[in-house]
């Protein structure tokens, strides 16, 4: 009678798992997904509010940050360095991807950037694009530098 008690319990958890997996796969939000707000309009001008800096330079790598008002449009973003060992010539590239938080009013952006030599210096600039190739509006004219150990 035991066995047939516990075929019973496993059987009905076995059937509250299938129903919240096929209620969430056709459609009826769970309580996460209702959180997710959908892609703002593009911001018409996106401004680097604080930042960029060097969070850390070591063995190859260095990682930078920086922080802008929300650029709207898609919700899968990158954040982009340019980078080069000649301040005019940035034509190396970084990315990292980020999801915006449609619901903050700004958006933080970090990127690693790999295969630096050491004792070198590095110019940069920073933006961000949407995953659909739009660059976003950044004044990123200012070319910043750093050098690695």
């Amino acid at each position: 009678m035991s066995g047939m008690h516990i075929h019973t319990s496993l059987r009905s958890a076995a059937g509250v798992v299938a129903t919240a997996l096929f209620s969430t796969s056709i459609g009826v939000p769970t309580r996460l997904q209702a959180q997710v707000l959908p892609p703002a309009p593009a911001a018409a001008s996106v401004h680097i509010t604080e930042g960029p800096a060097i969070e850390s330079v070591k063995d190859g790598l260095a990682i930078i940050h920086w922080t802008t008002n929300n650029p709207g449009g898609s919700n899968e973003h990158f954040g982009i360095v340019h980078y080069g060992t000649d301040a005019a010539h940035l034509d190396q590239t970084a990315k990292s991807p980020i999801r915006l938080n449609q619901g903050h009013p700004d958006t933080v952006f970090r990127v690693r950037v790999d295969g630096l030599k050491p004792n070198t210096t590095y110019y940069y600039s920073v933006g961000s694009m949407g995953a659909n190739g739009r660059v976003d509006p950044v004044n990123s004219s200012v070319v910043y530098h750093f050098t690695t150990p």
